[in-house]
């Protein structure tokens, strides 16, 4: 056995089909079946198209709702007030911050 004499076995390697490449390959309708938009040249399906059936981003409703100008707090539990009142003399936005409760920008509720 020699590398020049080394062969693929005996049906694994198949060569494919040029279709729409006239009459020889595939009869008179050169491997594309039978009429429809896609025998056609230049065909090309739409995003999301699912054959006529209403797409899924139609059939689910729009829902929800962002506003921009609300304004979010982070939430401070007293029993973190206590945790810290047992360490610090004062509790203020500067020791929270440094404790890493809340961040530089939050706003914050009790």
């Amino acid at each position: 056995m020699k590398l020049h004499t080394l062969k693929p076995a005996e049906g694994s390697v198949r060569t494919n089909k040029r279709l729409g490449r006239g009459e020889g390959s595939g009869g008179t309708t050169a491997g594309r079946g039978n009429k429809g938009a896609k025998s056609r040249s230049g065909y090309s399906q739409k995003f999301g198209f699912e054959g006529g059936q209403m797409p899924l981003q139609r059939r689910v409703p729009k829902f929800g709702f962002k506003n921009n100008n609300k304004i979010y707090y982070k939430a401070i539990n007293l029993d973190v007030l206590e945790g810290l009142a047992e360490k610090n003399k004062a509790i203020n936005l500067q020791t929270l911050i440094e404790n890493g409760f809340v961040g530089k920008n939050d706003k914050v509720k009790v």
